[in-house]
């Protein structure tokens, strides 16, 4: 029975590579035309829901939505959530309609052909340089400027640790929605983890469930409440990773 399940496990993660790589060859010429113009992106960005969808049913996962506010059309918000899984990624652009450009981690521009498109649609920081997340805040608010929402997992990365709930908050995204007023989306995402973790050797095809949080609003905050705004973020998320495994 073992061996059985290491052998699921392993076609089944090859499996998930076939899912990224083959629908992006085949949307290529598209995908390409439609990163020529920075105003464009919106069409980029349908594309890019597509591709999410198909890996995710390609998986066998299924979503299951809870809104306790009704995220607007062409609105700009902050969408932040805690980071889990590699499904995390296709789970946000699955769930969230409004064109958002992720901000995220340099190293994933190494992915094949993923990589290409990655670098030249997202916000890439390199933590480890001050000066690029500094640019970060620029690129940001020419995005904005465009009617563009923001995506971050505000966790920074996922833990090493998989027994940790929900690790420490960066205070980028908080910075970015305090100086740009964005509302901040707090999304959870209740079973990524088990799902589809970065242990090999694990997981399982079946439901996601997704739950929508009341906003936070930053129309009246400063750049000193950011840590504040911060924990009440962190605290919102953990409470319902609670409910939710309880």
């Amino acid at each position: 029975m073992k061996i059985l399940k290491i052998v699921f496990w392993v076609l089944w993660r090859i499996w998930f590579y076939v899912l990224m790589t083959v629908p992006i060859l085949v949307m290529f010429p598209f995908l390409f035309v439609s990163i020529l113009k920075e105003t464009w992106y919106p069409y980029f960005f349908r594309m890019a829901r597509i591709w999410a969808k198909i890996i995710l049913y390609g998986m066998g996962f299924y979503y299951k939505v809870e809104t306790e506010e009704k995220i607007i059309t062409h609105k700009s918000y902050m969408f932040i959530a805690n980071h889990t899984s590699m499904m995390d990624i296709m789970l946000m652009l699955s769930v969230v309609k409004n064109p958002f450009v992720f901000v995220g981690k340099m190293e994933l521009v190494k992915i094949p052909i993923f990589g290409f498109f990655y670098k030249r649609t997202c916000i890439l920081v390199d933590r480890n340089n001050p000066k690029s997340r500094m640019e970060v805040f620029a690129r940001a608010q020419k995005r904005i400027d465009q009617g563009l929402s923001i995506c971050i997992f505000p966790e920074g990365k996922v833990p090493d640790d998989e027994s940790i709930v929900l690790d420490e908050f960066k205070d980028g995204a908080f910075r970015l929605a305090i100086e740009h007023h964005l509302p901040i989306v707090p999304l959870v995402f209740a079973d990524n983890k088990e799902r589809f973790s970065y242990t090999f050797l694990s997981g399982s095809p079946g439901k996601m469930r997704v739950k929508i949080l009341p906003f936070i609003e930053t129309s009246t905050k400063i750049i000193n409440d950011r840590k504040t705004v911060k924990e009440e973020a962190r605290n919102v998320i953990y409470n319902q990773l609670l409910v939710f495994e309880s």
